[in-house]
């Protein structure tokens, strides 16, 4: 099996070739950087994603603070994640990188906020 990507590891976006034998990594050609060749093994072996996205802010200065995964999340569960963010409400005060979700979805992952929101007034 071949399989064509654009790795978006950096800006160069290079376009890699993959060659699979029995769902393993034979050849990955394509690449400028080792970092595009690791890049090419994962997204064909096991793909996953950082999630990003904002949660509303009760009692805070600004309506709402942005967060994101503490790790990457199978790609395969990020529907399951963004699904329990729904109903996801923060109390001010937040700081950069406190645990909103620990272990969001049973993902292995913690969201975690990426913005400083000050309580109302301050």
């Amino acid at each position: 099996m071949e399989r064509d990507l654009i790795c978006i590891n950096c800006p160069m976006g290079c376009s890699l070739h993959v060659v699979l034998d029995n769902d393993e990594v034979t050849s990955v050609t394509g690449n400028t950087c080792p970092r595009g060749k690791a890049y090419a093994i994962s997204e064909v072996t096991h793909p996953v994603r950082m999630i990003t996205s904002v949660l509303p802010v009760d009692g805070g200065a600004i309506a709402v603070v942005s967060c994101k995964t503490s790790q990457p999340v199978d790609k395969e569960r990020i529907h399951e994640v963004v699904c329990a963010m729904k109903d996801v409400r923060v109390q001010a005060p937040v700081a950069i990188g406190d645990v909103l979700v620990s272990d969001i979805a049973g993902s292995g992952a913690d969201l975690v906020a990426t913005k400083h929101v000050a309580c109302k007034g301050q």
